[in-house]
């Protein structure tokens, strides 16, 4: 078999990002990060003085951003009208924000087109939380990566830790974003049907790569 897509689902915090760009780089692939398109269109929204609930504008602003990415050895670079915004759009400021621009149904649309576009030529491993049952619902592979609240709190503790961030309220705030992207009406996070089930919380990174490598091989291979 030629080249496949890969899609890899799960809540906020589980690891998509950092398993993803792993067997991207394994497999010779194009990694795909589609959370940081959402954060660029929030940063830029941020940046323009714009407020997250105010829908019409950040449409606009999406509307007219240049948004570019751009492979490189450490995953993914992220540009917005020529800016590299890859650490910006980390923020504290854009991951509160970031769940409210997500629920808009013509950003979800705009960026699902822009991600359709990227996986054309297949080729590619996306990761998101509607990947593999809206964004590409014939991805050869689905994966939908998960772990428990206080196990993705932890980790993302680690990539904040200097921001001075409580480990509890990291929690509350990820239980609150899981709530958010499953109720939302428009693309929700749900594990597509015939996705396979991957819980992270007492693996470590180098038994969930192969774990996925492993899916992504055999369905290479045609099945043998």
């Amino acid at each position: 078999m030629d080249k496949i897509n890969v899609a890899l689902d799960g809540p906020a915090g589980a690891g998509k990002s950092t398993v993803a760009r792993h067997v991207a780089k394994a497999l010779g692939y194009i990694y795909v990060d589609t959370g940081s398109m959402y954060r660029a269109v929030t940063w830029k929204a941020l940046h323009s003085g714009i407020r997250p609930e105010d829908t019409p504008a950040v449409i606009a602003a999406a509307e007219r951003m240049q948004l570019e990415l751009s492979p490189a050895e450490t995953g993914q670079q992220v540009y917005v009208d020529g800016e590299n915004v890859t650490e910006l759009i980390r923020s504290q400021e854009v991951n509160q924000a970031v769940s409210i621009i997500a629920q808009i149904p013509e950003i979800r649309r705009l960026l699902a087109d822009k991600q359709k576009k990227l996986a054309a030529s297949k080729g590619v491993v996306m990761d998101g939380r509607d990947i593999g049952s809206s964004v590409l619902p014939d991805a050869e592979v689905k994966v939908f990566l998960t772990a428990s609240p206080r196990i993705r709190a932890e980790r993302r503790f680690k990539e904040l830790e200097p921001c001075n961030i409580d480990l509890d309220e990291l929690e509350k705030q990820i239980c609150l974003r899981d709530e958010m992207d499953r109720n939302r009406t428009h693309s929700p996070l749900v594990q597509a049907e015939d996705a396979v089930l991957i819980d992270s919380s007492d693996m470590d990174l180098p038994e969930v790569i192969e774990a996925v490598l492993k899916l992504c091989r055999f369905k290479v291979s045609g099945g043998r």
